[in-house]
């Protein structure tokens, strides 16, 4: 080999470079070296391309929402921040605001959001299913609430407490249901089931069947409760004469009617206090 072949096989190496060491089994790199761009010295500051993405111009807006309501409860928040407040549960990223709004605007109000059904709250732009879960989670909960307050005290005794447990339950529908509820014979809440779906004049109600349910419940007594999605608790030609055959049915069994309450956003009507019963 001649001399200047000697001199290019000398300067090829088949060592790793500069950056690199071998241990005999493999290179290990010198990450921070490596991180900082070739001709630039880490003291340089990055350039303004690599700088952080400005805050959005919701940051904080959550926590200070969830401030608010920590201190001062429902009251101290609109009902399109009660809304937001829900969403953000369940949609961690993003400003759900508009949306908040977009829903009170569609629906009318927040307890309608609650009570709307998951086919139509899923026409809503922006909700999708952990948005529709959350809200219909709190209604849930709201009747669950309600519904055990009515449970601590006697039916008779506790009256407020039962109406505000009908509103909960009935009050936003905007379909007519007529529910049953069973008392024991210290009126205490058995159980409240849907009898049935549609309006009373259109759809019959079998006195019969009410009273088969309340003898397999050992129920010694019943208030009927049904909503009106007009927005008029005024009862029905159809109402009364149910209501009627139904107490007829109810006496040959022992079994006592104390009341047909009628549910509306508006209000709510009595039978008993209307003399109807």
């Amino acid at each position: 080999m001649s001399e200047t072949e000697d001199r290019k096989a000398a300067s090829r190496s088949d060592g790793p470079p500069d950056t690199q060491i071998n241990d005999g089994t493999r290179f290990f790199f010198d990450q921070t070296r490596d991180a900082v761009p070739v001709g630039q010295s880490p003291d340089i500051a990055p350039s303004p391309s690599d700088a952080k993405p400005p805050k959005p111009h919701y940051h904080g807006h959550r926590q200070r929402l969830r401030e608010r309501f920590l201190k001062g409860g429902a009251n101290a928040l609109a009902d399109y921040e009660l809304l937001e407040l829900l969403l953000c549960m369940a949609m961690p990223r993003g400003d759900v605001k508009p949306l908040a709004k977009s829903l009170i605007t569609q629906f009318g109000s927040f307890a309608n959001v609650l009570a709307a059904r998951p086919e139509d709250l899923q026409k809503a732009k922006g909700l999708g299913d952990a948005g529709i879960a959350a809200i219909k989670v709190a209604e849930a909960s709201a009747q669950y609430l309600a519904r055990e307050r009515a449970m601590e005290l006697p039916v008779i005794a506790s009256w407020e407490q039962l109406i505000d447990y009908c509103r909960v339950r009935l009050g936003h529908r905007k379909t007519e249901e007529l529910h049953l509820l069973f008392l024991d014979r210290k009126n205490r809440l058995i159980a409240d089931e849907c009898h049935q779906t549609g309006t009373v004049d259109h759809t019959p109600v079998y006195p019969r069947e009410v009273i088969k349910r309340a003898l397999e419940l050992h129920a010694s007594a019943i208030i009927l409760v049904h909503n009106h999605p007009s927005g008029d608790a005024t009862p029905s030609r159809g109402d009364i004469d149910m209501t009627r055959k139904i107490v007829e049915a109810a006496k040959a069994m022992e079994i006592t009617i104390h009341d047909h309450i009628i549910i509306s956003q508006a209000g709510y009507n009595s039978f008993k206090t209307l003399g109807l019963i």
